[in-house]
């Protein structure tokens, strides 16, 4: 695995370092798991935006609650749970 050097401040290396401790991990896996959050809060915060822009079209959200309705009628599709 390739590696790189990242400039952080003082203050955020400490932190690390006490994360780094209070988690038992080494820092790279406190800061790449923090890189992985990071980027899942970024894209579910652009998927929330893209929603409210669509609830601002009042055809466009018709047709997904509509199509939402038709979703939901195949859990009743009369086959047993598993």
């Amino acid at each position: 695995m390739s590696s790189s050097t990242v400039r952080i401040s003082h203050s955020a290396r400490q932190n690390l370092r006490q994360l780094s401790t209070r988690v038992g991990k080494p820092m790279q896996a406190v800061v790449e798991e923090a890189i992985e959050l990071y980027r899942r809060q970024l894209f579910l915060d652009e998927v929330n935006l893209g929603y409210a822009s669509l609830r601002q079209d009042p055809v466009a959200w018709s047709e997904v609650t509509e199509e939402r309705a038709e979703w939901d009628a195949t859990l009743a599709d009369g086959l047993d749970d598993e």
